[in-house]
């Protein structure tokens, strides 16, 4: 039986080496972490700070700091909301989208490349079990949560 935790570990590590450090912004590196929150700001209208660190299953402590960096970097704008100052919208700037958008590029052409070394027969059947997967991790009760 193939062992399952060393399947998850490899193909977790290989893509992390892509990630660990994705992108600069002048001199400063955006880390892995910071390029989840800058993706799902950019996916989402105006969301909370609670909504994206639910999303990104960080306790909103850390999360807090996170974007601190962010805002600092000039990528992330956080607006309290006029009718409950407690709560704060985040949106990305100018230079947040771009960083974003090169974020992105460069993940799908990484993606393409590993992708491009297997048939259409064996991509279609990687994207559809990753979905089959995905789908399973948010059913279970041990899993992933609270990703929403």
């Amino acid at each position: 039986m193939e062992n399952l935790r060393e399947l998850f570990q490899v193909m977790t590590r290989r893509f992390g080496f892509l990630n660990k450090n994705c992108c600069q912004v002048g001199s400063e590196e955006i880390s892995l972490v910071q390029s989840h929150i800058l993706y799902e700001i950019l996916r989402k209208d105006r969301p909370s700070m609670q909504q994206i660190a639910d999303t990104i299953g960080m306790d909103i402590t850390t999360f807090s700091r996170q974007i601190q960096t962010l805002v600092k970097l000039e990528l992330v704008k956080k607006t309290p909301l006029p009718e409950d100052k407690r709560v704060s919208q985040l949106t990305l700037t100018t230079q947040g989208k771009y960083v974003a958008a090169k974020i992105d590029a460069e993940m799908n052409q990484y993606l393409n490349e590993v992708f491009s070394n297997m048939s259409e027969f064996e991509r279609e059947m990687v994207i559809k079990s990753i979905k089959l997967l995905n789908e399973a991790m948010s059913n279970s009760t041990v899993c992933c949560k609270p990703l929403i």
